[in-house]
């Protein structure tokens, strides 16, 4: 199997996959390579509607560039803990930005959440976040204003009086509650429009139909979301590898 780099034909390839609605699976094996390998690429470089093989073999020339050439340390930015390697954490949280934003979360509040997500503490204050973003504290309170409705952050106050945004382990669980009772909603605005538009019509078949659909699918998330709920506090097991596994 093939190893190292991605070629630019091989990105080309990747374009007309992708382009054709190939799933990562099978570009990875046309291609020879691992599902993953597809999978990071993709996701490094816009996802899967928007990517661009010249564009992204570009933006692989400027990080390989920049780990060759790195640029003295800026003493305002932070030492990584447990000895990570700063580069490819800075890798890291570029692909789970991305990530997010695949999912449909606008930009900035993908990039708060990641930055929020990977950091140890799981909380950090405006201007913390201003820094290592390297935006305004404007952006992060729009952002943080989206990501407190969604129930993916909340707000609470340290030691020294200063706000601080909080991602916690049920994050992801208040998260989907959320979405749960939001599609609610829309169940029973579907169903309104049952009685306006005709039980007999058309249009409101459809609708029903529609109304029937989001309503089991949404509570059947938000009942596994409540069994699943004592995953999100669990710690995994560490394998005599040093790696961990799920409970």
């Amino acid at each position: 199997m093939p190893g190292g780099r991605l070629t630019q034909q091989e990105r080309q390839q990747i374009a007309l996959g992708l382009s054709d609605s190939l799933p990562y699976a099978e570009i990875a094996r046309r291609l020879d390579r691992p599902t993953s390998t597809i999978t990071r690429e993709v996701m490094r470089n816009g996802g899967p509607t928007t990517y661009r093989a010249d564009l992204a073999h570009r933006a692989t020339e400027r990080r390989a560039h920049r780990r060759r050439q790195p640029a003295p340390r800026d003493p305002q930015t932070p030492t990584q803990p447990h000895g990570r390697d700063a580069e490819a954490v800075r890798e890291y949280e570029e692909l789970f930005t991305t990530v997010i934003m695949a999912s449909g979360m606008p930009t900035m509040m993908s990039r708060v959440m990641a930055c929020l997500t990977l950091t140890d503490a799981g909380s950090l204050t405006a201007s913390e976040l201003a820094q290592r973003l390297q935006v305004s504290p404007a952006s992060v309170s729009k952002a943080i204003a989206f990501l407190e409705s969604q129930g993916m952050v909340r707000r609470e106050r340290d030691e020294r009086r200063r706000e601080r945004y909080v991602v916690d382990d049920d994050v992801y669980y208040q998260s989907m509650m959320a979405s749960a009772r939001s599609t609610a909603q829309l169940v029973e605005t579907a169903r309104q429009g049952v009685g306006i538009l005709g039980p007999h019509t058309p249009a409101a078949a459809r609708l029903e139909n529609i109304a029937r659909f989001l309503d089991f699918v949404s509570e059947s998330i938000a009942r596994a979301a409540d069994q699943a709920r004592e995953i999100l506090h669990t710690k995994p097991e560490t394998t005599s590898g040093g790696t961990t596994k799920a409970p």
